[in-house]
């Protein structure tokens, strides 16, 4: 029996060429990833050595004063509230006031009906005018005796009457006299006026009420503005600083800013401390005195105190903006003679809003970067733009690094 030969297969299956080709075209699209990847990480980036330089905005460090601030809530209270009322009984005849008017000492308010008044006042003068007559004439009888005593043609018991009746006379008129002067006391009281200068509140009373002495609303409310304090509240811990300055007639600045603690409303001076410590929150209250010329403090209004307690002189200040934030602590890019930058680990003092002094890492005229530090790096090449808010300085190339 012969063998049959092998037959070869003269084609591929479809399924086997469809694999090859799909293995060839994901080993091509690897390698144009990896190739692409390693090219980003070998080419010079923004900056870097080899890179193009990154803009940036630098200012000098500064030597100056930098002030010491301690801040508490508070809140503004007047110095002096009075509530106006009608010191005699009447009815209302007109009221000279508008509703949120500012008033002087001893402006007119309202006035009450005058004429009982008056008619006291012409009583008790016709009163003392009166007995002034019968004083006179007890006078005139008192020096006939005298003269008729000397004559030995009175006793001597008649002349005493006489003169006891003098000073009973002159006792009588003494009376006259207070009662004049209290009805003319309570006519003056009908012209009701401001006991001191300030704000008016709102009318309480309207024209042609009757109203009495002992009311307990009053007419209106005067709050004083010009000047206002505040009252705020500092730590136990800043006490014996806040004393040592009283102790010493200082009155320290203090700084009224808005709720946000962004905008300063007023500056006054501190008047003085409370006599206890709160044991409950550990706080001390303190007051505040205000001009408040232009009326930015409003009575019971809320508002952030901000104390000068100390002035730190010679400081080596830098906007807060060019301090960053690492793993190993603050830090600030420094812009070297050769327009590179280096990372400068700073150990960071007090910081007032917007300036930060540097106690260590920095010495004064060198430049620091302000804006565009994110995208630097230790080494990285910039074009700098110093701010023309601030000296512009030069980069020191013997200054080195001072550890955190």
């Amino acid at each position: 029996m012969s063998e049959r030969p092998l037959a070869l297969p003269t084609r591929w299956p479809g399924s086997v060429v469809a694999a090859a080709v799909l293995a060839l075209l994901g080993a091509g699209a690897l390698f144009l990833v990896l190739r692409s990847h390693f090219s980003a990480r070998t080419a010079p980036g923004p900056g870097g050595p080899g890179g193009r330089a990154v803009p940036v905005l630098a200012t000098a460090a500064r030597t100056m004063s930098l002030p010491v601030y301690v801040t508490g809530l508070g809140s503004v209270l007047a110095l002096n509230t009075v509530t106006v009322k009608s010191r005699v009984d009447g009815q209302i005849m007109h009221i000279a006031f508008k509703e949120g008017d500012i008033v002087k000492h001893g402006q007119l308010l309202a006035v009450i009906d005058e004429r009982p008044f008056k008619a006291l006042l012409t009583q008790a003068k016709g009163q003392l005018a009166r007995d002034q007559a019968l004083l006179a004439n007890a006078k005139l009888d008192l020096k006939r005796y005298e003269d008729l005593f000397k004559e030995d043609s009175v006793a001597k018991q008649q002349l005493d009457t006489q003169a006891a009746l003098v000073r009973q006379y002159e006792g009588v008129v003494e009376v006259d006299r207070g009662t004049v002067e209290n009805a003319q006391v309570q006519l003056d009281y009908c012209r009701i006026t401001a006991p001191l200068a300030g704000r008016l509140g709102l009318r309480l009373v309207d024209v042609g009420n009757v109203v009495h002495a002992n009311d307990p609303n009053g007419l209106v409310v005067i709050t004083q503005l010009q000047p206002i304090a505040v009252v705020f509240s500092l730590p136990e811990e800043n006490v014996p600083s806040v004393l040592e300055k009283l102790g010493g007639g200082e009155h320290p600045e203090v700084d009224a800013l808005d709720r946000e603690g962004v905008h300063t409303l007023a500056q006054g001076k501190l008047l003085t401390t409370d006599n206890q410590i709160d044991p409950a929150t550990g706080t001390v209250r303190l007051k505040a005195e205000f001009p408040n010329d232009d009326a930015a403090l409003f009575p019971n209004q809320f508002v952030n105190a901000r104390l000068l307690i100390d002035l730190r002189k010679d400081a080596t200040v830098v906007p807060s903006a060019a301090v960053q934030r690492g793993a190993d602590g603050a830090f600030a890019y420094v812009v070297k003679p050769d327009q590179t930058v280096q990372t400068r680990n700073l150990r960071v003092g007090l910081v007032d809003g917007e300036r930060t002094a540097v106690d260590q890492g920095l010495a004064p005229g060198e430049l620091v970067v302000v804006e565009g530090a994110t995208m630097l790096r230790d080494g990285s090449k910039v074009e700098v733009k110093v701010d023309s808010g601030q000296p512009a300085g030069k980069a020191r190339p013997d200054a080195t690094a001072a550890p955190p």
